[in-house]
């Protein structure tokens, strides 16, 4: 079966990454999906392909389901460089970056029967039992995840107000301005960071103030991000850093922070 794993490997890292939004776990999600493999009898398995995708989305859902908000490090922030947004502006399709945030909204559940059915084409049949759940049930879920990523919140069209309220929040994460940034974020904002996902306001803002350790440490560049403000810093020209800002009514709802270094390569030129 390892010989079997290998000929997948691609297809099933793809699916890791749909899962966790991270190159880096999703090659821990293979390493340890491997080794459960080494270890199985799999003398009787008929559909190597099938048992191998079942194998793979278990461990990710076991990951999405461990997932739990911890201390890290905050990374470092991105700062403007003075020169117009239109000048500064990266155009560039970010279609990818914009399903992974939504992704990110999902229940682990969700996120698994909507990937797994609809970007891979497992039948809710084989789902179902990664979830214990019905078809039935595992099919719903599927259609409630589509129901949200077809339904999520569109930013403001106009991209110079979308900019000004981002530079006000960089200002006051930079000053350390507590209340300047809970008046920028939406008391429902929503911060994700990797395996971090911090939810309202102001606990927002208290996490965001530790972007102000490192104000001086990166230029930064203003990108369009899936039609949303954004910035990506760079240290020595490769890309370290990419914040994406999703804007409503002047004030901003989600920030979706990416440090992976796989992930911004694929993302950013």
């Amino acid at each position: 079966m390892i010989a079997e794993f290998e000929q997948e490997r691609t297809r099933l890292r793809a699916i890791a990454h749909r899962m966790l939004g991270s190159f880096a776990e999703a090659d821990d999600a293979l390493q340890d999906a491997w080794l459960r493999v080494e270890r199985a009898d799999t003398s009787q398995i008929e559909n190597p392909a099938a048992w191998l995708t079942t194998v793979v989305g278990r461990v990710c859902l076991n990951m999405l389901r461990d997932r739990r908000e911890h201390a890290f490090e905050m990374p470092d922030p991105v700062i403007e460089t003075g020169e117009e947004p239109e000048q500064q502006a990266v155009a560039k399709d970010q279609v990818g970056l914009a399903m992974l945030i939504v992704l990110d909204s999902l229940k682990p559940d969700e996120r698994l029967a909507f990937v797994l059915h609809d970007m891979f084409a497992v039948p809710f049949d084989d789902i179902a039992p990664l979830i214990d759940k019905t078809p039935a049930a595992a099919r719903q879920l599927a259609s409630r995840a589509r129901k949200r990523v077809q339904d999520r919140p569109q930013p403001n069209v106009d991209l110079p107000a979308q900019r000004e309220v981002v530079r006000a929040f960089l200002k006051a994460s930079r000053e350390g301005d507590l209340e300047g940034l809970v008046a920028v974020l939406h008391p429902d904002a929503v911060l994700r960071a990797g395996a971090l996902e911090v939810i309202g306001g102001r606990t927002v803002a208290g996490r965001a103030a530790l972007f102000s350790r490192y104000a001086t440490m990166a230029a930064a560049e203003f990108a369009v991000i899936g039609g949303e403000a954004g910035f990506i810093a760079r240290v020595d020209g490769v890309p370290f850093s990419l914040m994406a800002f999703t804007v409503r009514d002047g004030q901003i709802v989600a920030i979706h922070v990416i440090q992976d270094k796989e992930q911004l390569a694929a993302l950013v030129p």
